[in-house]
């Protein structure tokens, strides 16, 4: 098998502040795994957040070109070689994985989600992200995504319920989800969200910072209001100990590895009652389709970071209205756009 890379600049339509940073571009690294004249595609996003970099996610990938072995129907075995080696950089294993499946899919000519027998009517609708910024400006951000029924609203900052009242005077009605990355404190996080719900929250994600569980359990009694871990949730190995103390977990690709990761943990997610979110970062249409095939398997899914970007090269997975589209196309199912 031969792996080959490079990196690609996405530019953000809007500036892009969550509580700890603030973007405007994102660089990710797209991945092709070429073998017997079939190409498969996957992408890394690697995080700050995580100990990732552009330049330590190459670095991995270099050293998994000696991993791969001769047969890429041999998933399993290949990605766990990958991950003893580099288990810090799951966000580059999660590109290889998405090759492989996408490689296996272009093969046997059928789309990822019918390799794991799903039926992709089932995918929810996505929600759609509204980035902090100023008040004028989330009015006019919200106005934009009038065809999203569900939204997604970044807080954590001192301006939580202003922020939130700018949104309900543009969608009174819309589904509001909340995500607070860490913002708030266990001492201060359940009067805030007490007071946040007024704005008929459906769920708070990730309160707090992540490391101590039962600190989440106590926002969550205490606060009355559903709670999904994000930060908190990274392996597999994070979910049967967040029992009990939320409500669900979010799963990223890139935080946990890919495709066959994120299938682990929804599994383990539904053995301790837990409901499961599939989210994502600022990523092209690639890195979303290997997440979206996984989606008739999950209660929530929050995957717009291709919708929030404006020189996606890819196409082919939709979004429109926060409906993916899963179709019969082969492998991942997307392509590169017409220039």
């Amino acid at each position: 098998m031969k792996l080959r890379w490079w990196r690609q600049e996405l530019l953000l339509k809007h500036t892009f502040t969550i509580a700890r940073s603030s973007v405007a571009t994102k660089q990710t690294i797209l991945v092709e795994l070429e073998h017997d004249g079939i190409v498969g595609v996957g992408e890394a996003i690697p995080s700050n957040y995580y100990g990732q970099t552009v330049e330590s996610a190459e670095a991995a990938l270099d050293g998994m070109v000696g991993l791969l072995g001769d047969d890429p129907f041999r998933i399993e075995a290949i990605l766990a070689r990958c991950l003893e080696r580099f288990d810090d950089q799951r966000a580059a294993v999660s590109a290889v994985d998405g090759a492989l499946h996408d490689w296996v899919g272009k093969r046997l000519n059928v789309p990822v989600w019918r390799l794991f027998g799903l039926d992709p009517d089932g995918a929810p609708v996505s929600s759609f992200t509204i980035g902090i910024d100023a008040l004028d400006v989330i009015e006019s951000k919200t106005a934009d995504a009038a065809e999203y029924p569900i939204l997604k609203v970044k807080v954590g900052t001192d301006r939580d319920e202003e922020i939130l009242s700018a949104v309900r005077r543009v969608a009174p009605d819309k589904r509001i989800r909340v995500d607070a990355n860490c913002g708030w404190t266990a001492e201060t996080a359940p009067e805030r969200i007490r007071r946040l719900s007024e704005y008929q929250l459906e769920f708070v994600e990730q309160p707090i910072p992540p490391g101590d569980n039962i600190a989440m359990r106590s926002v969550r009694q205490e606060a009355g209001v559903p709670l999904v871990a994000d930060e908190s949730s990274v392996r597999p190995c994070d979910v049967v100990p967040l029992g009990g103390c939320v409500d669900g977990i979010n799963i990223k690709l890139c935080k946990c590895g890919g495709i066959r990761e994120a299938l682990r943990m929804i599994h383990l997610a539904r053995g301790c009652g837990l409901k499961v979110m599939l989210g994502c970062m600022i990523e092209s249409s690639v890195g979303i389709a290997q997440a979206a095939h996984l989606a008739p398997l999950v209660d929530w899914i929050d995957l717009d970071g291709h919708l929030l970007i404006r020189n996606d090269p890819f196409e082919g997975i939709g979004g429109a209205g926060g409906r993916l589209t899963l179709t019969e196309r082969a492998g991942l199912g997307v392509a590169r756009r017409n220039r």
